[in-house]
């Protein structure tokens, strides 16, 4: 079972930060997990919510302010991160956030990103998957060259998955362990967010999961031995 460090080691760092994702390095990570969302003049950057106010104290949309605009958030830009993951052979699941005003847009913007990297990624030999709780964005993908995942918060949606990688919540294997077998009987594999606490660590592992999440990269290190 691979650890994805979850928006970076950020339990010691920020969040969607350069150091966050360094972090996540020396705690032995095997890849990055990471949102994306699209300013107004069209950079993609690491960024969860839709707007400024929880990481700053001040609100500014992302959506509608441009890259200087979002200067005292100091965003990550994606590409900075693809740069990073590349350069220390680390997998990345990438999250396009939705509903935003932009639509489909950063969808098509993240796979112009990773097509200009293509040969880096490919020498480098690591694992780009695009993930989105949006069934339109990640039917979106169904051409592209990366895998998607299908993210989930309820069982209702595992009718409609349409993608080779499911990603439901702890909460939800939980509840239903065969889920993760009944999964790769169908040929999916499982990644699994967000998996904090030791004992689900091991739970996942049990079960035969491809990926966990984790906001604690070390810890979920530490409890697989």
């Amino acid at each position: 079972m691979l650890i994805y460090a979850h928006r970076g080691a950020h339990t010691i760092h920020p969040e969607h930060t350069y150091m966050a994702y360094q972090a996540a390095i020396a705690e032995g990570a095997d890849g990055f997990e990471c949102d994306i969302r699209l300013t107004k003049d069209g950079e993609i950057i690491c960024w969860h919510d839709a707007t400024t106010l929880r990481m700053t104290g001040k609100k500014l949309r992302i959506a509608s302010s441009s890259f200087n605009e979002l200067a005292l958030a100091a965003p990550m830009k994606f590409e900075a991160l693809l740069d990073l993951a590349i350069q220390n052979k680390k997998n990345l699941a990438v999250e396009t956030k939705h509903p935003v005003p932009t639509g489909g847009a950063i969808e098509i913007e993240l796979l112009k990103s990773l097509t200009r990297k293509q040969s880096e990624i490919n020498a480098s030999g690591i694992w780009i998957t695009i993930m989105s709780f949006s069934e339109r964005a990640v039917r979106r993908l169904g051409k592209s060259p990366f895998q998607s995942v299908f993210l989930i918060q309820h069982p209702l949606f595992l009718q409609s998955n349409p993608a080779p990688i499911l990603g439901p919540g702890i909460h939800i294997v939980r509840k239903n362990p065969a889920l993760v077998s009944q999964m790769h009987k169908q040929g999916k594999k499982v990644f699994v967010w967000t998996v904090n606490e030791p004992e689900d660590v091991r739970f996942c592992n049990e079960l035969g999961v491809d990926v966990i999440m984790s906001d604690k990269p070390a810890l979920a290190r530490e409890a697989l031995g």
